[in-house]
């Protein structure tokens, strides 16, 4: 395992484990598989992985605990341990230590390594200050309930500088692959921060898992001499940013974590040339032609009230285009989907439109995809076998 420093107390492996999508039972996010995941978060912290992080609100509020469960028996000491506050929730100041509180009892410890405002975009941003939030952070380093504090992000880049100069952050996260750098804070965000001396961690490394399951048409792109599969075409890219620190994969598997080590052991800084960096931005493009909607599986807009499956129904509209497969996608929609999980039970409340952090126009989106994967499609033969 690779790994880079964050600062004088913590050097962090360059991959780490993300909590959000653990193992779970019949499909159910808010049901964890907890043998499965302790396993899988216990062998990840045994084969070099240290950086284990999770939130508030992961698997239904469930996540927490579970994470808690894996770390004891003495593997407490092995993680750098990381969680954010849920300041969607937060009403009054107190509230922001009464979350943390919380937070520390789910876990089970006595603090955390690092401590993350969560998801921050301008109204919580503007509820941070308004809630002196930023002294909340000094008062618990303070008391030891945290050691280091930063902060994760879904805004543009204007507001990313403006937090990052507001405050003395450990570490500041975003949203990045080579697919997205004109997204959100953008890849200008990883150079800005380098200049204020914070160190970056980077979510959806991946796009939700996209990036590791393109079409053929689409990885021909690369005429791969070096013989990289497509997740270590996507760690490479943001490992070659000497200032990304800890690239966190959202993994459900065993084999996914074992891979993903195998892959960290490669990873460098400063190793991508020009050609190949053009051909990251050729494969950009043509993503860019087939994907639809920007959903990156997060699940902030979930549950729907109405029991829409929203990711879901986002995840096989979008593949119907990138994998020219309508057939499959339309099957799942009509045949595997309950009625309530289809998009045409859509109420149009609008509760996941001020969820998402990708700012999804959801209701419009879920009328195209009943549209889409509605349509009367025929299954090829070699889809039976799936």
């Amino acid at each position: 395992m690779k790994y880079r420093k964050i600062n004088e107390r913590y050097e962090s492996s360059i991959l780490a484990l993300g909590c959000m999508r653990l193992p779970v039972i019949d499909g159910d996010y808010g049901r964890i598989d907890e043998d499965k995941a302790i396993e899988m978060i216990r062998y990840a912290l045994d084969h070099g992985i240290n950086y284990i992080d999770t939130a508030y609100p992961y698997h239904q509020e469930n996540g927490e605990r579970v994470v808690g469960k894996a770390l004891k028996d003495g593997y407490r000491e092995k993680a750098i341990l990381v969680t954010k506050n849920p300041v969607w929730k937060v009403e009054k100041r107190e509230d922001l230590e009464k979350y943390l509180d919380e937070q520390l009892a789910k876990l089970d410890v006595e603090y955390l390594d690092f401590y993350l405002m969560h998801g921050l975009r301008p109204e919580r941003w503007d509820k941070i200050l308004a809630l002196d939030g930023l002294r909340f952070l000094d008062e618990m380093k303070a008391k030891g309930k945290i050691r280091e504090a930063g902060f994760s992000f879904h805004g543009d880049k204007k507001l990313f500088e403006q937090i990052v100069d507001a405050y003395d952050w450990s570490i500041a996260m975003i949203q990045m692959n080579y697919k997205d750098i004109d997204v959100q804070a953008t890849v200008e965000a990883i150079s800005y921060a380098k200049t204020r001396g914070i160190p970056m961690a980077i979510m959806e490394p991946l796009k939700g898992g996209q990036l590791a399951n393109l079409p053929q048409s689409i990885t021909d792109i690369w005429n791969d001499e070096l013989g990289l599969g497509q997740v270590e075409r996507a760690f490479r890219w943001l490992a070659n940013f000497e200032n990304v620190k800890v690239i966190l994969s959202g993994m459900s598997t065993l084999d996914q974590v074992k891979d993903n080590i195998e892959v960290a052991d490669r990873l460098e800084a400063g190793v991508i040339n020009e050609e190949e960096a053009k051909r990251y931005i050729e494969v950009k493009k043509q993503i860019e032609l087939r994907a639809q909607i920007p959903c990156t599986d997060c699940k902030y807009c979930m549950p729907c009230p109405a029991g829409v499956n929203i990711p879901g129904n986002f995840m096989h509209y979008n593949r119907s285009f990138m994998y020219e497969d309508l057939e499959w996608a339309a099957h799942v929609y009509q045949d595997k989907y309950k009625e309530e999980q289809r998009a045409s039970a859509c109420v149009e409340c609008g509760r996941c439109q001020t969820l998402c952090p990708q700012s999804i126009h959801i209701i419009d989106q879920l009328k195209n995809v009943h549209k889409h994967l509605n349509q009367e499609v025929k299954l090829k033969k070699d889809h039976w076998a799936l």
